[in-house]
């Protein structure tokens, strides 16, 4: 007799293909123990009919099942659970813990409670989502992706997908990054002078262990990335905050005993601040007079559909002591977490073998993947195609600003995806951010990128590259009615 078909049931907040869901939905069954050796299942025709879903596709989900021995076949009696499938494990009961570890005193180090911007994990669902760094499903090329994702699993990339690189790159997308990438940035880079890493966060950290001490200084911009203070403080090195304006870093007062600069020139985070080019060179001047180095996080670069950035600090040293990060997460998808690190051989030799040492490298198929959409030009249309919709949506964005009253304190000069923003002083942006949740408005508040006491609480950041334009206007007005509201 076969097991009841009520027994199965697709869990609709499930992810990947219903193939994929059914095939999760039986292993697991079989994996519990719920489902046994020698049990016959539903016929194909009978389980598809209950979850609705197609003949097909239920035939296909059983017979990788049984290519994977969950399933066995038997000729016209149809499908049952191999009685070599993977048991599940059997374990004495245990008796529940007592807890006599004094976890306050055995944590040498703590890591958490760090201020980060926070997202709501069902962000889309929201009608109105300024925030940033979100992909917007409707922009992406999914059929493209997919398809170079596919062609880097085949027979031929089969060396790319499964090869411990140990701690190297996949040279297919160190090529592209060396020959492509680069110069659009006026960066000239041999191979051993590139490094990639999981996102451009990877890239600091690396940055940051290698170059400072707990006798060394850096200087960062006030404010900044949040993430980047909390990696600089695990480093236990000291702090040497510098103010920002409209121009970005202030050149001029980063003090003299700075060690390492770090800076966000081409859109400042998060005032989106522009580091004009007679900047630029006072930085590097400033740097070559202390002796400092600079790690410029170039983020959003590719996002400049209001003119040609400016080029990046690295292309204007001319000795050596511009360490470069890039990223393509923030231009693809952040769940990519693919980025790289271009600096002096010697330094990037001993990133590498710290990279090694932690998570030896970027996984083979990621890289493989991403050196196959840049090297076919599917991402110099996904950037083109983004650009144009991000210019619209800033245009929407400036509209609804000056009907609804907004102060604007910071706008890239060359475009970017979010915009800062200055509340009068006597409202709390987080306490504003709680207010207009509730109303499926999302913003955020800007107290987390300050890093000193007492720090300002009226600034929130709007990103828009995951709201389309027809719903900023409403959402524009609804944040503006709660600031003219507030008590």
């Amino acid at each position: 007799m076969a097991i009841s078909v009520e027994t199965f049931f697709l869990d609709p907040a499930g992810q990947g293909t219903l193939q994929a869901r059914i095939q999760q939905m039986v292993a697991e069954g079989i994996l519990s123990g719920r489902l046994r050796p020698g049990e016959k299942l539903p016929s194909t025709r009978k389980l598809a009919a209950h979850l609705g879903v197609s003949r097909i596709t239920v035939t296909l989900a059983y017979t990788e099942l049984q290519a994977n021995d969950y399933l066995a076949s038997k000729g016209r009696s149809g499908y049952f659970v191999s009685e070599s499938a993977p048991e599940p494990p059997r374990f004495p009961p245990q008796p529940e813990p007592t807890e006599t570890i004094d976890w306050t005193r055995a944590i040498g180090q703590r890591f958490s409670g760090a201020a980060l911007p926070r997202k709501p994990a069902d962000w889309a669902r929201y009608s109105y989502p300024f925030i940033y760094g979100q992909t917007d499903p409707t922009l992406f090329d999914h059929a493209n992706w997919r398809l170079c994702a596919l062609q880097a699993l085949g027979q031929k990339n089969f060396e790319a997908l499964t090869a411990d690189y140990y701690d190297q790159d996949d040279p297919e997308l160190i090529e592209f990054i060396a020959r492509h990438t680069l110069p659009r940035r006026g960066i000239a880079a041999r191979p051993d002078e590139i490094l990639v890493t999981m996102g451009a966060q990877n890239a600091l950290w690396l940055a940051a262990q290698v170059l400072l001490t707990q006798r060394r200084t850096a200087a960062i911009e006030e404010p900044c990335y949040p993430s980047l203070r909390d990696i600089l403080r695990q480093s236990r090195c000291h702090l040497a905050p510098v103010g920002v304006d409209a121009d970005g870093l202030k050149a001029d007062e980063v003090p003299g005993d700075a060690d390492v600069i770090f800076t966000t020139p081409s859109h400042q985070c998060p005032t989106t601040a522009t580091m004009p080019l007679a900047r630029r060179q006072a930085l590097l001047g400033r740097a070559r007079q202390t002796g400092a180095l600079i790690v410029e996080d170039d983020y959003e670069f590719e996002m400049s559909f209001m003119g040609a950035p400016l080029p990046a600090l690295k292309s204007l040293d001319g000795d050596g002591r511009v360490i470069y990060v890039g990223s393509f997460s923030k231009s693809l998808f952040p769940g990519l977490r693919l980025g790289y690190l271009v600096g002096a051989a010697p330094f990037i030799r001993e990133a590498r073998a710290l990279r090694a040492s932690v998570l030896r490298h970027v996984p083979g198929h990621i890289q493989r993947t991403a050196a196959g959409y840049l090297r076919l030009g599917h991402y110099d249309a996904h950037i083109r195609r983004m650009s144009g919709v991000l210019a619209e949506r800033r245009q929407t964005m400036d509209a609804a600003f000056e009907e609804h009253g907004l102060e604007v304190a910071g706008k890239g000069v060359f475009g970017g995806s979010a915009f800062w923003m200055q509340a009068p002083a006597h409202v709390d942006t987080e306490l504003l951010a709680r207010l207009l949740r509730a109303r499926s408005v999302l913003i955020e508040p800007g107290h987390p990128f300050f890093g000193r006491e007492n720090a300002p609480r009226n600034f929130y950041r709007l990103g828009y590259s995951s709201i389309p334009s027809a719903r900023i206007p409403e959402g524009v007005r609804l944040i503006s009615e709660a600031i003219r509201n507030w008590p």
